[in-house]
């Protein structure tokens, strides 16, 4: 915990800093940080798992409170307005007295439309950094959500202070022994239901805790890239199993995915084949080098793998030519990984936001930023036989290509991706996803 506790200090130090740039970039004279609120749901009494400001969690491991308040100018000490409401129904939050609570001067709220008393009077100076328009309105904030100051720290959120990459180990070690729980659970014969029950108890998560709805995908769910039905039934025959699952530790997320077959065969040696892609693209992660670089490479590497497993009858390169690898990998390499799973400014070339889109021929990668040291990436190089791709490439002239009988064979095991979580130092990579045994 003392560790943990420098490096918090040194963190908190950071974003001092960031913060007065930002505010000198804008002129304006601090930031009013607010954690959000319950939604509650439409003809309903309840409300929606509650969702913290990116923003706000930055600054602080609180996750699960809504009408918290932060206010910084990037030189006094934060003052943090901490809603602890009398409330008899739910759990009332404890009062802070964790590592982090030291760093800030803390105001107790038990009234959460009574905020504004602890608020500067004047607030023309302050931004309003949230998701609540009409409550800022309200309040008397003229200013919300300032695009230079938003662009600015959003840039920066991409190079990880040490607290925050201790975070996102322990994020890393909590999925890891998810998905080795996971991993059992299938060969045990259990459904996609009680696979996920299985990963969650494993890592002591709830399904509102873990940082996206987890992908447990056996057979042909495997091809589509985002299942989350879980059905409650297992399957007669268990050919494959995806798993995309992560877990949050202190409001940062890891996301790691692996794919497993139960029998040796040309799907098994696939997978295996994808896992060196994996590896090699992660060894690749150099600073300095474009991110659309790895892109590229993995295009190059899953062409190797569609001639050598006879999925197509032409060279690896006419294949790229053909543009036919992207019907067997639709999706990005990766994107940055932190506060959130897709974490922010992947697609901009500067701290002033100037936009650096992906490149046409590949529209869905996340991120086109050079990459640089104590950034964090996943690397998640995929290989599926999705029918709706497949039916488009065979209705074309590229049909010829395609040894479809093989492919028909792999069309009931859905697909395989293989995704590692990489801290990219200045000189070496740290693959938290391998080093903590998950192969």
């Amino acid at each position: 915990m003392s560790q943990i506790s420098e490096y918090y200090s040194q963190h908190i130090g950071e974003l001092q800093n960031r913060t007065k740039e930002a505010l000198q970039r804008e002129s304006i004279d601090g930031l009013i940080i607010h954690s959000g609120q319950s939604k509650r749901m439409f003809l309903d009494d309840n409300n929606y798992p509650f969702s913290v400001n990116p923003q706000f969690k930055a600054w602080l491991p609180i996750i699960d409170n809504p009408n918290c308040w932060l206010i910084v100018n990037g030189q006094d000490k934060p003052k943090l307005i901490f809603y602890r409401p009398k409330d008899f129904w739910h759990k009332v939050p404890d009062e802070p007295s964790d590592f982090w609570a030291e760093h800030f001067d803390i105001v107790l709220l038990t009234q959460a439309n009574a905020v504004e008393k602890h608020l500067p009077f004047d607030k023309s100076k302050y931004a309003y950094i949230g998701e609540y328009i009409e409550v800022a309105k309200a309040l008397g904030f003229e200013l919300m959500n300032p695009d230079r100051v938003i662009h600015y720290l959003h840039y920066q959120r991409a190079y990880k202070t040490d607290y925050e990459l201790t975070c996102m180990r322990q994020a890393n070690r909590m999925a890891v022994d998810g998905h080795k729980a996971a991993k059992l659970a299938f060969e045990q014969g259990l459904s996609e239901f009680d696979i996920n029950l299985a990963y969650l108890g494993a890592i002591r998560q709830g399904d509102n805790q873990v940082p996206y709805q987890n992908i447990i995908a056996l057979n042909k769910h495997a091809s589509i890239l985002h299942y989350t039905q879980l059905n409650p039934h297992s399957p007669e025959q268990q050919l494959s199993f995806l798993i995309d699952a992560g877990a949050t530790y202190n409001g940062y997320a890891a996301d790691i995915t692996r794919t497993y077959c139960p029998q040796e065969n040309l799907f098994s040696e696939l997978i295996a084949a994808m896992h060196k892609v994996t590896l090699s693209l992660a060894e690749q992660l150099k600073p300095g080098l474009a991110y659309g670089q790895v892109q590229l490479q993995a295009h190059q590497q899953i062409a190797g793998i569609l001639e050598q497993f006879g999925l197509i009858n032409l060279h690896a390169e006419q294949a790229l030519e053909e543009g036919i690898v992207s019907t067997f990998f639709p999706h990005g390499i990766g994107h940055f990984l932190g506060l959130q799973v897709h974490d922010v400014a992947g697609h901009v070339s500067d701290d002033r936001g100037t936009p650096l889109p992906a490149p046409a021929e590949h529209p869905f990668l996340r991120t086109t930023r050079t990459i640089e040291a104590k950034q964090v990436f996943t690397i998640e190089p995929g290989l599926y036989f999705i029918d709706s791709l497949l039916a488009e490439l065979k209705s074309s002239n590229q049909s010829k290509f395609i040894n479809w009988n093989i492919v028909d064979k792999l069309r009931p095991f859905g697909g395989i991706r293989i995704e590692d979580n990489i801290i990219v130092h200045r000189d070496k990579n740290e693959n938290m996803t391998r080093e903590l045994g998950l192969n």
